[in-house]
């Protein structure tokens, strides 16, 4: 039933969201150069990877995710049109619209079991994490989300996330965290059991 819903208002909203692929995909290669999208492997359901694509916001090269975020790179994060080409992994199984956002494969052996619940499901475009303060929440509280997502899971709360997205974006909260332009590394700990 799920991906159901995932093929179904993905495939409903295509005439809004592939122009604005094309659109993004544009802006950035003028702006930016090549490449257009950024791609790194993350971890999906059962921890199986995958190599995830999102537009590019930071110049190639050495420096601190600070220094090299690009100005267009800034308000493609702040409105999530970064997170666009995510939608295509919907349509292909590999990613849901809403569960837990897929992280690094390299964290995999730094999860507690309950943490490494969260892989449980597919990776989400959002999650009930990222309704709770995206990259303000610290790791130990945004695994604790997801695993609480993993037993909670309906229809009904997809649609409850899906609007409070919505809500989150246009508030522009939490797109940071602190002072930082990009959220820290996950070291491990934490586990919240």
């Amino acid at each position: 039933m799920k991906r159901a819903f995932d093929i179904l208002l993905v495939v409903l909203s295509m005439p809004l969201w592939i122009p604005l692929v094309a659109f993004v995909a544009l802006a950035v290669r003028i702006a930016d150069g090549k490449p257009v999208l950024f791609r790194q492997e993350r971890a999906g359901r059962h921890g199986r990877p995958f190599m995830m694509a999102k537009f590019r916001t930071m110049r190639n090269g050495d420096g601190d995710d600070e220094t090299r975020l690009t100005r267009l790179g800034r308000f493609l994060r702040a409105s999530s049109l970064d997170e666009l080409p995510e939608l295509f992994h919907v349509l292909s199984g590999t990613m849901s619209l809403v569960g837990p956002r897929p992280l690094p494969t390299r964290y995999l052996p730094r999860y507690s079991p309950e943490q490494a619940r969260r892989h449980d499901v597919l990776p989400g475009l959002t999650g009930w994490a990222q309704v709770h303060g995206r990259n303000l929440v610290s790791w130990p509280d945004k695994f604790r989300y997801d695993v609480w997502y993993v037993d909670h899971r309906s229809l009904m709360l997809d649609l409850k996330i899906i609007f409070m997205t919505f809500a989150t974006v246009l508030s522009a909260h939490g797109i940071s965290s602190g002072d930082a332009a990009t959220v820290a590394e996950f070291t491990g700990g934490g586990d919240g059991t």
